[in-house]
């Protein structure tokens, strides 16, 4: 036991005596102990748990069409939930083997052309006769030349290194693709039973509470994803209009990698206009900067006009809101952190609400308004 005592004196008559048992710094220690090695635990399993959550994420989205296809199915196997999951994972992976089989083919072809024609580019550039060599010998840039391709003759001697890196880095992130659909996969059926289960822990008295509550997060949820599944779509359809206009090849696997990267907030743009800018390049300079230049133009719009307002009317949010929580998540988390910060401040916003109604701080049609209760078809939210 520790003994603190403050003895009288003419400035301060009283005496403190705090007295602190033993049992509870041991406590304190222990409690101490535990959290770091609970900080440590996430720290190391942060990659386990950012697949775990992404495939969380998944599992809500695909809930919804894989009740409605099980649903649909006919005879005995109507209503089964591994049914409707096998077929949604066979149509996921049919759309993934066709993407992978129109883009991989074309990528390494351009690239082992890129490759073989290095060399002869370099030389051109060294060629005096050459309108392009003019304009080297004419600004003296013949020591960045010689420069680049010293780099170059460096890249192609590490390429057998560079090849086996890409070959591992592929191979892990096919490997997570796997991780991600096996756990969705058994998510969505098991998740009925484990929402049952989880129900029957809580009180009767308030099933309805819960159940409501339960329902207001997963429209959130819902309604973010198929929002973003909008602007993915919306993406895809504008950039293939120079995409045809400037005759950039494999527009039809191009117009998939924007879908694809349009999924991802904020900089999942960015990605995409790499890649097709970096394709459009082997066409030529003017599309590539046309390209560029289009898909910039059409990202500020998309940014600041096109997602606030869908991604606040599907998740009941002011676009302010939106805006803040992606800017938020971010710097918490980064990529993943605004990815999932929408959906989560979503339902931090629907239990504050929920939180406030039951004390009677806010009125019966304030919150009603807010949740978005009185909306068309919000009993069938939670399909």
């Amino acid at each position: 036991m520790f003994n603190l005592r403050r003895k009288k004196s003419a400035n301060t008559p009283e005496m403190i005596d705090l007295n602190i048992p033993t049992r509870v710094v041991v406590r304190v220690v222990v409690v101490v102990i535990l959290a770091l090695m609970a900080l440590t635990a996430l720290k190391q399993a942060q990659h386990a748990l950012l697949l775990i959550f992404t495939s969380f994420f998944l599992a809500l989205a695909l809930n919804g069409p894989v009740h409605w296809i099980s649903q649909r199915l006919p005879g005995k196997r109507r209503g089964s939930r591994a049914a409707g999951t096998a077929l949604s994972f066979m149509v996921v992976v049919l759309l993934l083997g066709v993407f992978l089989f129109s883009i991989v083919p074309p990528l390494i072809r351009q690239t082992s052309t890129f490759i073989t024609n290095a060399p002869q580019l370099v030389e051109e550039v060294r060629n005096p006769n050459t309108a392009i060599g003019r304009i080297i010998d004419r600004y003296n840039l013949e020591g960045e030349v010689d420069k680049l391709s010293s780099q170059l003759r460096g890249r192609a001697g590490d390429i057998g290194g560079a090849a086996v890196t890409s070959i591992t880095k592929f191979g892990s992130s096919v490997f997570n693709v796997l991780t991600i659909l096996v756990l969705t996969f058994m998510m969505l059926i098991e998740g009925p039973a484990w929402i049952r289960f989880l129900r029957d822990l809580i009180p009767d008295e308030h099933h309805e509470r819960t159940d409501r509550l339960a329902r207001d997060m997963y429209r959130v949820v819902k309604g973010y994803v198929n929002g973003q599944v909008v602007l993915a779509a919306i993406a895809a359809a504008m950039i293939l209009i120079p995409l045809l206009i400037m005759g950039v090849s494999y527009p039809a696997a191009l117009i998939v990698v924007v879908f694809i990267c349009g999924l991802i907030p904020l900089v999942g743009h960015t990605i995409g206009a790499v890649i097709v800018t970096t394709v459009a390049l082997f066409e030529s300079p003017l599309a590539a900067v046309v390209v560029l230049a289009y898909y910039i133009l059409y990202q500020q719009i998309e940014n600041y006009i096109i997602q606030p307002r869908i991604q606040s009317n599907s998740t009941n949010m002011s676009p302010l809101m939106v805006f803040i929580s992606v800017i938020v998540g971010v710097s918490f988390g980064g990529l993943f952190g605004g990815l999932v910060a929408i959906p989560v401040m979503g339902c931090i916003r629907i239990a504050v609400l929920d939180y406030l109604h039951a004390k009677g701080v806010i009125r019966d049609d304030t919150y009603e308004d807010a949740t978005g209760h009185d909306k068309p078809g919000d009993a069938g939210a939670s399909g």
